[in-house]
């Protein structure tokens, strides 16, 4: 399937790429933005403009954000805090802030979908959970010219995509019940008419604990596996790791165990949610199997979330991607190429389908990684 014969022209493209992060820009105010995870400005504008233009200039081309486009969650230079952090006005707030720090961003967006056949889905994820603000989605549109906002998709109801027969699209939060959120029943509107977004756990743990220790040690959220990071830092840098893992204890027993006790839910409930918890510990691929178990027409799964690519074929034939992310990670797996690429999802179609039966010869499937050419002959210190 990945390996048909590249003299063959493809009818329709489907790209994928998901978890970039996007903050409030490498400097605010005049002084270093230590939140900002995405550097890749350049390399992305060149990724639109190279799948609109050449061979690709009337060839239909759709784009899945598959999630964590923006980082809501990393942009903390809003004067609210607490539980009106989560209002709309805050979040409102927040979306401006990255729009600004990604101007050339959305100029590329918008050329891009200027292009003949030329589409985006937007899929929600955690990080960029507030989107599911009406208030939030209308002014992502704004950022493109009128004709435009036809062509990129973006709604609630999106939660699993499929764009073709045997293809679908998932952010993959959806497995972990500490950053699971329902659309249909996450925001909450106060007596005043005000509205506010319910975050997981999960988001509370990223902005109390994370962005407040990123600070410090910038690294903090982009070494994998989390386990390793502890154990390097129990040796190499001893106080801090210590007064983190405390942090991360504290956080825990107080969001989860204390949470459960004061709504009296008892000890059965609290042992459910432990176990269900435990999937953050679990192999990403076996939780994910379930989804070909659930849909027998599903030949492949892409989804995002972990930020480890993954190119995985199985006996079956069924196919399980992982698009990464295209913010600088750090692996201590010892792996070679595995700390920083540019990857997304590439899938081609050479003749349209109608049944799964015939996906094999008309369909091919693989995991790319971005190369752009830099223009000068340096990049920021990061």
């Amino acid at each position: 399937m990945k390996f048909l014969n590249r003299k063959r022209k493809s009818k329709r493209v489907i790209l994928s790429i998901s978890d970039l992060h996007l903050g409030a820009g490498e400097e605010y105010k005049g002084r270093k933005n230590s939140l900002e995870d995405f550097h890749s400005d350049e390399e992305l504008i060149q990724f639109f403009e190279f799948y609109s233009r050449g061979e690709y200039q009337n060839k239909e081309v759709e784009i899945v954000i598959n999630g964590d486009f923006l980082d809501l969650l990393a942009v903390p230079y809003v004067p609210y805090f607490d539980d009106e952090y989560w209002s709309e006005r805050a979040c409102l707030e927040k979306l401006e802030l990255i729009i600004k720090g990604h101007p050339e961003v959305w100029d590329a967006m918008n050329s891009f979908l200027s292009a003949k056949n030329k589409k985006i889905v937007y899929i929600i994820g955690n990080h960029d959970a507030e989107l599911i603000f009406d208030s939030l989605k209308k002014r992502f549109l704004e950022e493109f010219d009128e004709e435009n906002r036809i062509k990129l998709v973006i709604a609630n109801e999106i939660d699993t995509y499929n764009p073709a027969p045997g293809v679908y699209f998932r952010h993959g939060h959806q497995y972990e019940t500490a950053h699971s959120f329902d659309p249909e029943d996450s925001i909450i509107e106060s007596k005043k008419g005000e509205k506010y977004f319910i975050p997981s756990w999960g988001s509370y743990y990223v902005t109390h604990i994370i962005n407040r220790y990123k600070q410090e040690r910038f690294h903090i959220n982009i070494v994998r596996p989390f386990k390793s990071m502890l154990i390097h830092g129990l040796i190499y840098d001893t106080f801090f790791t210590i007064r983190f893992m405390i942090a991360n204890f504290y956080y825990f027993m107080m969001v989860r165990f204390l949470h459960y006790y004061r709504l009296k839910l008892g000890w059965k409930r609290v042992l459910e949610d432990c176990l269900k918890e435990l999937t953050l510990f679990q192999d990403y691929e076996t939780i994910t199997r379930s989804f070909f178990q659930s849909n027998e027409d599903a030949k492949v799964l892409i989804v995002g979330h972990t930020h480890a690519p993954v190119y995985r074929e199985f006996i079956d034939n069924t196919i399980f991607i992982n698009t990464g992310t295209w913010q600088k990670m750090v692996s201590l797996d010892l792996e070679p190429d595995s700390n920083y690429q540019l990857t997304y999802a590439k899938i081609e179609i050479f003749n349209e389908i109608e049944d799964v039966e015939d996906f094999e010869e008309n369909v091919s499937v693989s995991l790319k990684s971005w190369a752009p050419q830099r223009t000068l002959p340096y990049h920021e210190f990061r």
